[in-house]
C-alpha cells in the first residue's frame, strides 16, 4: 500500500521538473543570459544611447513567448458561450426604467394588500390631521427653500439672479418632474435660462445653464447622504454615505459635471448647440468655466431644503404616533436614504414608488410596517399636494401681477377731456 506522503512527493516531483522544462524552453527561445552572464544594460529616459535602434518592440517580444503564455484565453470548457453573427446579449425590452418603476411599485402593492387589513383599522384624531396640515405648509415652503437654493448655486457660479422670478420658475416648472421622462423639469428651466426672457441679468448659454441645472440634484443627493450619518453606524453605511462629499472636489467634480453635461444635452436635444458653443469659443460669454472651488454655500442651503423635507415627513410620523418607537436619527436616517435613492436611481417620475420601497425595506424591520406603509403613503400624499399649491400660488401671483400691469398701462387710462380751440374756458 503506498503511503499518501509518498505520492504527494511523487507528484510535487513531476510537477517541478515539467515547470523547469518550460522555463528552459522559455530561457532558449528569448536568449536570456544564463547564470554568471551578466544582464543587457537597457537605455533609460534621457540617455543618448535611447534611438531608434535600442527600442524595444513589444509585439516582436510577445511574438517570441511560448503560445500557452502568449495567449490570455480561458480554457475550451471556461469560455463563456459566443453568440451567432457578433449579436450582443439581448436588453431589456422597454430599457432599465420601467422595470425598476414596475418592480418598486409591484413591492409596496405587495406590501399594501398584505397589511390590507391593518390599515383600515388605523385611523387619524384631530390632532394627526392637524400635524398632516403642518406636513403640507412645511412641504410648501421646502419647495420655496429649494428655490432659493438654486439661486445661491447661480450666485456662487458669478450670475446674477433675480430671486423673485428665479423662484417662480422653479416653483412652476417642479410640477414636470412627474412627466415620464423625469427630465422635463429640467429641460424647461435650461430653456429658461437661454432665454431672452432669462430671470438673470443676462442670459447664458447651454453649456452653463445645463451645469447650474444639474448641480441642483446633485448636491441634495450628497447633502441628504451627509444626513444618514446621523443614525449611527449602521454596519459602516454611516461611514460610507460620506463618501460623495469628496465626490464635489473640483478634481473630480469637474470631469462628472462635464459627463453628465453631455448626457443631458443628447437627452435634451441640445448637443448641436453645445458643440456649436464650443467650437465658437462662448466660454468668455455664458460658457462654463471649470469648478475651482469647493461648493460650500450651495451644499448648505441644499442641507436646508432636504432637512424641511424631512420636517414635513416627521409631520406625518407625528399624525400616526410613531414618534417613540424608534430616535430621531434613525428616522432621518432612513429617510434621507430612501428620498436620495428615488432622486438618483431611475423609476418612476418623483421617486413613485422607489422612495416607499427603500423607506420600508430600512425601516420594516425595527417598525411595524402597516404604520410605517401609511406614514409613507401619507408623505407622498403631502409632497404631491405641496407641489401641486406652490405651483397653483405661482400661477395665481403671476395672473394678479398681469392685471395690475395692464390696470397701470397708459392705454388703460381714461383719455383726457378736450380744450377748446380759442383757448377760452367757462
Amino acid at each position: 500500500m503506498t503511503n499518501p506522503m509518498q505520492k504527494l512527493r511523487q507528484s510535487w516531483a513531476v510537477g517541478t521538473a515539467s515547470l523547469r522544462g518550460r522555463l528552459d524552453r522559455l530561457k532558449g527561445r528569448l536568449s536570456l543570459p544564463g547564470a554568471g552572464q551578466p544582464l543587457p544594460q537597457f537605455p533609460v529616459a534621457g540617455s543618448p544611447r535611447l534611438d531608434r535602434r535600442s527600442e524595444i518592440s513589444a509585439p516582436a517580444l510577445t511574438d517570441r513567448l511560448p503560445r500557452w503564455l502568449r495567449s490570455p484565453r480561458l480554457p475550451a470548457g471556461l469560455r463563456p458561450p459566443r453568440l451567432p453573427g457578433g449579436l450582443r446579449p439581448p436588453r431589456l425590452p422597454g430599457g432599465l426604467r420601467p422595470w425598476i418603476t414596475c418592480l418598486s411599485l409591484g413591492f409596496v402593492l405587495v406590501t399594501l394588500l398584505g397589511h390590507g387589513r391593518q390599515l383600515l383599522q388605523l385611523s387619524l384624531d384631530g390632532q394627526g390631521w392637524l400635524w398632516l396640515l403642518l406636513g403640507v405648509g412645511l412641504n410648501v415652503l421646502s419647495v420655496v427653500v429649494n428655490g432659493l437654493a438654486w439661486g445661491v448655486i447661480l450666485r456662487w457660479r458669478g450670475l446674477q439672479p433675480h430671486w423673485l422670478p428665479l423662484v417662480s420658475l422653479y416653483v412652476s416648472t417642479n410640477l414636470r418632474k412627474f412627466l415620464p421622462g423625469g427630465i422635463w423639469h429640467l429641460a424647461a428651466r435650461v430653456e429658461a435660462l437661454r432665454g431672452p426672457e432669462a430671470p438673470l441679468a443676462a442670459p447664458i448659454g447651454t453649456a452653463m445653464a445645463l451645469v447650474v441645472t444639474l448641480l441642483d440634484p446633485l448636491l441634495a443627493a450628497v447633502a441628504a447622504l451627509a444626513l444618514v450619518t446621523l443614525g449611527g453606524w449602521q454596519n459602516g453605511l454611516g461611514l460610507l454615505t460620506l463618501l460623495p462629499l469628496w465626490l464635489l472636489l473640483p478634481p473630480w467634480l469637474n470631469p462628472l459635471l462635464l459627463r453628465l453635461e453631455r448626457q443631458r444635452a443628447q437627452q435634451l436635444g441640445l448637443s448641436a448647440a453645445l458643440e456649436l458653443e464650443q467650437s465658437q469659443g462662448q466660454d468668455q460669454s455664458g460658457g462654463a468655466e471649470p469648478l475651482r472651488a469647493y461648493p460650500w454655500q450651495p451644499l448648505l442651503a441644499q442641507l436646508a431644503f432636504v432637512l424641511l423635507r424631512f420636517a414635513g415627513f416627521y409631520c406625518c410620523v407625528w399624525a400616526f404616533d410613531l414618534q417613540g418607537t424608534v430616535e430621531p436619527g434613525v428616522w432621518l436616517a432612513g429617510f434621507a436614504l430612501a428620498w436620495t435613492v428615488g432622486l438618483v436611481v431611475p423609476g418612476a417620475p418623483g421617486g413613485l414608488g422607489v422612495f416607499e420601497a427603500v423607506l420600508l425595506v430600512r425601516l420594516g424591520v425595527a417598525l411595524p410596517e402597516a404604520p410605517l406603509l401609511a406614514v409613507a403613503l401619507s408623505y407622498r400624499l403631502l409632497v404631491t399636494l405641496a407641489d401641486l399649491l406652490a405651483a397653483a400660488l405661482v400661477s395665481l401671483d403671476d395672473q394678479l401681477a398681469r392685471r395690475l400691469q395692464r390696470a397701470a398701462a397708459p392705454g388703460s387710462q381714461p383719455a383726457p377731456l378736450p380744450q377748446d380751440p380759442g383757448g377760452s374756458s367757462q
